[in-house]
Parts: structure tokens; sequence; C-alpha cells
């Protein structure tokens, strides 16, 4: 008897393996057309015509509305991905980089995210009920995410010990606010200082010349 499963059900490779390759290929569709769709906001706003982001995605328009019956649930979504890009790339950067320098970097992705929000700006601040879950999920997994950082770059001595997550974030969305106008580079530079800021204080700093 074959164990089914190997069945093939198109005589060229098992099932499972087929049905998987399929929902990764889905799931790439479907994060190409969300950063599509973040671009366009930015240039375009969030009004820009659906046609015009399945275009530069390269999937037709009944593939966005059969995922996005409404124009606010592919907001939602553009959100949801570009805060899970965020968080997701927190222990990347630990596994790479010492504790201090992994918090830095992370920092400025941090700060590139709310650059890139921008441009949903308009519709997250709408009032539409539809986004009124999307503060709570950015707290969930941004928080974690910068207080893992945090704690491993505190117990390497690297930056002082009174440093809170939540506080941290609210800083550099400020920072970032602020030098909206001045370019990409100046906000880098006043989030550089903010992390140099970090490390006043801490154990591995005391008695540096």
């Amino acid at each position: 008897m074959r164990d089914k499963a190997e069945e093939r059900h198109d005589g060229s490779e098992p099932r499972g393996r087929a049905d998987r390759r399929v929902r990764a290929d889905a799931r790439r569709n479907i994060d190409t057309l969300l950063e599509t769709a973040l671009k366009v906001f930015a240039t375009s706003g969030v009004d820009a015509p659906v046609r015009e982001i399945a275009e530069k995605a390269g999937v037709g328009v009944g593939t966005v509305y059969r995922h996005f019956p409404q124009r606010s649930d592919l907001i939602a979504a553009v959100f949801r991905h570009e805060v899970d890009a965020c968080a997701d790339a927190a222990p990347v950067l630990a596994a790479e980089h010492e504790p201090g320098e992994a918090l830095a970097r992370w920092m400025q992705r941090y700060a590139a995210f709310i650059a890139a929000k921008r441009g949903l700006a308009t519709a997250l601040h709408s009032g539409n009920p539809a986004f009124d879950a999307l503060p709570a999920y950015f707290r969930q997994r941004l928080e974690p995410a910068l207080q893992t950082l945090l704690e491993a770059a505190t117990a390497a001595g690297e930056i002082r010990a009174d440093v809170v997550a939540d506080e941290l974030l609210g800083a550099v969305a400020s920072l970032c606010l602020h030098a909206h106008g001045q370019g990409p580079e100046h906000a880098r530079r006043m989030v550089a200082l903010l992390v140099d800021g970090l490390r006043y204080g801490a154990p591995s700093s005391v008695g540096a010349p």
C-alpha cells in the first residue's frame, strides 16, 4: 500500500509539499501587495486607486478585493505587516550583533517604521472603528521586542538600567515627528544621539575618559 502522504496529485511532487509551496507563494504575493500598498500610500495617499496598487504589485484587482474587501482592511493589514516586520527584526539583530549594537540598529529600524507609517496617518486618525485595535497591536508586538533588546544591553552593561520600553518608543516617535521635513538623515542622527544618551551612566562607561 502506498503511503498516502506520498500520493502525487499531479504526477510531479507529493501533495503536502505542493500545498506548502502554494501557501508560501500566496504568502509572498500578499507580502508584496502590502509592501507595495505602503509605498503607494506614501506617495499618493491612502485614497490611491486600488488598481494602481494591484498593477505595481503584479496582481489582479480581484486578488486585492478577495483578501481585503474594504479599503480599511487593506490599510489595517499594511499597518500590521509593518509592525510585524519591525518586531521580527529584533531577534535577528540580537543574533547578529552585540547587545548595544543590536539595540542601536533596531532603534533605527523602528524610526524607519515611524517614517513609513506617516503615509497611513490620515486613515489611522480618521476615527474609523476598523482601526481601533491597531494601537494595542502596536504595543503588544513592539514593546516586548524592544524590552528584550533593552534587557540584553543592560545585562551587558552597555546602557543605563532605568530605561522603559514604552517610553523609549514614544521618545523615538516624537524625535521622528519633529525631524519630519528635514529629511531621513536628520531623523537617523537624532535617534543615534538618543542611543548615545542611553549609554550615559552605563556600568561599562563608569571611569571611562
